[in-house]
């Protein structure tokens, strides 16, 4: 199963014969309505899919930049109820550029899988990625997603063996997201040839489109990762980059980054044509 939103986008991709750009933000960082001003306009810099963050107090597989997010997206009143709305306000602009979720059980629990999953139809969003929710202990989550037309996206990382990928990927949909070093977001930078034999892995396992993500932070480990994945996913260089703007000037220091990074993932395609390289 996927939803309309993300089969359509990878689908026109592969006939680009390019990978997107997956960008992460967090949710009311470095405030609501700032952070609205960024989802507006990651499409047109360049963002294929839009990964947004919802705070946590315990951020366990992130790392500093995205923990301090999390902690100003708190400190701004962010929540679960108030990403949704995001979300919803972003649909009223943009009906076709899918829009996933990225977080922890516990706010979900809080507000109970089905009202969440039905929220989540409501607002415009596509899936969700619940970091601290393995195979094993998604079922509800799985089935209310699956009741409303969303989208459970699964991670794996260097340590999943064929014996384990067989369980991540029992009822994934999307696609599949491959953690691309061992650790916390943001921590170090991805190695090319060892990114390239993993998703060579990855796509003989499953039919599932592969992003890779964790590590990605310049243009020249983006546009290597795009010759082989179907998506490259940057959050912490998005997020460092709302830290360090100046008051007011977080959307434009972001959205230039973006653009950066888009660029170089699209120059992927232009490297793979003239090597003769298969997407």
């Amino acid at each position: 199963m996927t939803t309309g939103r993300l089969s359509t986008r990878f689908t026109a991709l592969k006939r680009a014969n390019r990978a997107a750009l997956v960008a992460y933000v967090m949710a009311s960082d470095p405030d609501h309505e700032t952070c609205l001003e960024i989802l507006r306009g990651l499409p047109a810099a360049g963002a294929d899919i839009i990964e947004l963050g919802f705070p946590f107090t315990d951020p366990m597989a992130d790392g500093p930049s995205i923990q301090r997010a999390a902690l100003r997206a708190l400190k701004a009143g962010g929540s679960l109820r108030n990403t949704l709305e995001l979300v919803r306000r972003f649909r009223e602009h943009d009906k076709d550029t899918p829009l996933i979720l990225m977080g922890y059980a516990n706010p979900i629990e809080a507000m109970g899988y089905a009202p969440f999953a039905e929220a989540m139809r409501e607002a415009g969003a596509d899936g969700a990625i619940i970091v601290d929710l393995p195979p094993e202990e998604d079922g509800p989550l799985r089935a209310a997603f699956a009741a409303n037309g969303l989208s459970i996206i699964r991670l794996a990382t260097p340590t999943t063996d064929d014996n384990r990928l067989t369980k991540v990927l029992e009822g994934a949909s999307g696609f599949l997201y491959y953690v691309s070093v061992a650790g916390i977001t943001g921590a170090k930078a991805a190695a090319a040839d060892a990114v390239r034999s993993a998703v060579e892995r990855l796509k003989r396992a499953t039919d599932l489109p592969v992003a890779v993500g964790f590590g990605v932070r310049e243009p020249e480990a983006a546009r290597a990762i795009a010759e082989t994945a179907d998506a490259v996913v940057v959050g912490s260089a998005f997020v460092d980059e709302i830290a360090a703007a100046p008051p007011g000037q977080a959307a434009e220091h972001v959205l230039r980054k973006v653009r950066l990074l888009s660029e170089a993932v699209r120059s992927a395609k232009d490297k793979r044509a003239l090597e003769g390289t298969p997407a």
